[in-house]
Parts: C-alpha cells; sequence; structure tokens
C-alpha cells in the first residue's frame, strides 16, 4: 500500500479532531452540570434587570436556546484551538522530521542537538543523534576499508605480474610457459578489472561525491567513442550521434560521472552484434540516451541487469565477457547523483539505455 505522502498533516488532522472533542465535550458537560445542578428550572425575580418578566418555562427555553448557540459557537472555536494545540504539539517532531532529512551520507557528521527540556521529544532527537554517529563511525569503517582492500588486492596482483614477466623473459622460454603466462595474465587482468569495478561500486553507493563540478555527459560519450573506435571498426558497428544537440550538462563528481558515461557506452559496444549499430541521443537537460540493435530482449532479465553480476547469456548479447557489473555501477553513480539509470528492452529488438541526472 502506498505510505502517504504528508504523514505529519494526517496526524495534525488527527490531533485537532481529538482536541475538539475533548473541548467540546468539557463544553457539553459543562452545560449539563449547570442545568442539573439548577433541578431543571431557571426562576429569575421580576424587575431585578436581568431578564424580562416572563414566565418560568418561557425563560427556561430562550436560555436552553442560548446554550445550544453557545455551545454551536464553542464547537467552531474547538476546532480552532484543537488546530493550534495540534500545530504546537508536532511543532518540535516537524522540526526535527526536517533536520533529518537535510543530513546526508556526506553529512553524517551534522546533528541535530535539539534544545528544549528532558522531555520525550528531546529523547527521541538524541536517539537519532546516537543513530546518527553509528552510522557515520560505521561510514567511516567501510570508507577505511575500501581504502585498505584496494592496496592489500593490488600487491598481490602486482607480484603475480611480475612473476609472470620474469619467467617469461628467461632466455629461451618453454612454449607452454609463454602460453600459459598469457592466459594468466589475461585472467589476472579480469581479476584486476573486477577489483576497480567493486571498488568504484562501493564508492558510489557509500556517497562519496568529493569535488562536484559541472560536466558534459555528451562530451564523455564522444570522448568513450574514440576511445573504442578500434572496437566499433572490428565488429563493424554503425554510430549514429544524429541526436547529440547538446552538452547534456551535470553537476557531480567528474571521474565517477566519466566512468559511468563510459560503462554505458562499453556495454554498447561490447554487447552488440557484429554489424549491428548504436545511437546516441543528448540535448540541453542532464539527460543521456544510448541505444544498441540486437536480438529481441527478455524485459524481466533487462530489468535485472542493473544489479549486481547479473548478465544475459553470450547467445542474447554476443559476448560471454565482463564482470556483471558494468550497469550495477551504472545505476550506483546515477544514484549517488540524485539520478536514475532505466533499461528498456526495444520491441524490434535491442536495448535502450537512459540516464537521466538532475
Amino acid at each position: 500500500m502506498d505510505q502517504p505522502r504528508h504523514p505529519a498533516l494526517r496526524v495534525r488532522a488527527r490531533f485537532t479532531v481529538l482536541y475538539a472533542v475533548l473541548f467540546l465535550a468539557s463544553g457539553i458537560g459543562l452545560l449539563a452540570l449547570t442545568y442539573a445542578l439548577s433541578g431543571g428550572k431557571v426562576s429569575v425575580p421580576a424587575g431585578s434587570g436581568i431578564a424580562p418578566p416572563l414566565p418560568e418555562e418561557v425563560w427556561g427555553r430562550q436560555l436552553l436556546v442560548g446554550s445550544l448557540l453557545a455551545l454551536a459557537v464553542m464547537a467552531v472555536l474547538s476546532v480552532l484551538l484543537g488546530k493550534v494545540a495540534a500545530g504546537r504539539v508536532l511543532r518540535p517532531l516537524l522540526s526535527i522530521t526536517a533536520a533529518t532529512r537535510r543530513i546526508t551520507a556526506d553529512s553524517l557528521h551534522e546533528r541535530l542537538a535539539a534544545p528544549g527540556p528532558a522531555d520525550e521529544v528531546k529523547d527521541l532527537a538524541d536517539t537519532i543523534d546516537g543513530l546518527l554517529e553509528r552510522l557515520e563511525t560505521s561510514f567511516s569503517a567501510q570508507r577505511r576499508f575500501i581504502a585498505h582492500t584496494s592496496h592489500e588486492l593490488r600487491t598481490p596482483l602486482a607480484t603475480m605480474r611480475a612473476s609472470l614477466d620474469v619467467a617469461v623473459a628467461k632466455p629461451e622460454p618453454q612454449a607452454q610457459t609463454v602460453a600459459l603466462a598469457g592466459r594468466l595474465r589475461t585472467e589476472l587482468d579480469r581479476v584486476d578489472d573486477l577489483l576497480e569495478g567493486l571498488l568504484v561500486l562501493a564508492r558510489a553507493q557509500h556517497g562519496v561525491l568529493a569535488d562536484r563540478v559541472r560536466v558534459s555527459l555528451a562530451e564523455f560519450a564522444s570522448d568513450a567513442l574514440a576511445a573504442r573506435a578500434e572496437a566499433l571498426s572490428a565488429k563493424g558497428l554503425v554510430l549514429d550521434v544524429s541526436g547529440v544537440t547538446g552538452a547534456a550538462p551535470a553537476v557531480g563528481n567528474a571521474a565517477l560521472l566519466a566512468r559511468m558515461v563510459e560503462n554505458v557506452v562499453d556495454n554498447a559496444v561490447v554487447h552488440n552484434v557484429d554489424g549491428g549499430w548504436i545511437r546516441v541521443t543528448a540535448g540541453t537537460g542532464a539527460r543521456l540516451v544510448v541505444e544498441t540493435g540486437g536480438p529481441v530482449l527478455d524485459p524481466d532479465h533487462v530489468a535485472r541487469l542493473a544489479q549486481p553480476f547479473q548478465r544475459l547469456g553470450a547467445d542474447r548479447t554476443g559476448s560471454d565477457t565482463g564482470s556483471g557489473l558494468g550497469l550495477s555501477i551504472v545505476s550506483a553513480i546515477a544514484g549517488a547523483h540524485g539520478g536514475r539509470l532505466d533499461l528498456l528492452a526495444l520491441p524490434e529488438g535491442g536495448l535502450r539505455v537512459t540516464l537521466s541526472l538532475p
């Protein structure tokens, strides 16, 4: 079920009704008690100036009508007073909600530090501050772990590459040694790419977005395609960039955004059929679209491609390489910048990848 868009307004409405009912019930109780204590009879001496000398029954009816009118006025005032009281009660909670929403993964050092007496609201704010402190500690530990993992895992990879180079560099190496070294280098490259992909994915998911600058997604796409000109030619891919009518400007971390676009272009080139096509569209908004031809794809499978280690079969993509992290990295980087990745299996065959940023 859909969650209410403005739960605070719903709570305020409930509090308003509650307070209004309580105020109104108090008024009704007061009038009833007054009437009961008078024994249901009201007598006013003639000539007292309080009321005209009317029969007691007539005067009682007038008093009843006046009481009902007063009760109606009190009902309206009860609603107004209830609304004001509800607003004052919820004001600290609304302030806490607004302050909490402003705190992101990049500003976990901030605290609510709610003023006021040691009541339930102050206790709630202090509990949230404690949670933010634990989250900050956890995020810092994860970032340190990522940095240490990068160093610790790259060191043995570099050592293995050096050992292979030494083995091949020996005088007259055996043919089997050279072949084995070539295969091992390929596997080491794949492990290195997988490691780098995991680190980029973790960095994007943790929201580490320092050095925000204004960039052009269209320019990133042009550079990525130029760097892969050899692969485009080898597969006989037809490139259509007529839809690039603007720079597609965006603001964010330049290195991450460049990697995001490069992964999309890589996906379009590597997972394409020989003699296929690639169409790139970009305009004045922060939106980049990359379409590729090919066989008809299963929409359910395509929807899962943004998840880590999800790939289509080689018979559907034309390639059995890749770690399955490319589009998940794209999705994580786009999400960290407040954007999104949309994947659509084209009815005529092929895939449309759309990047939308603020």
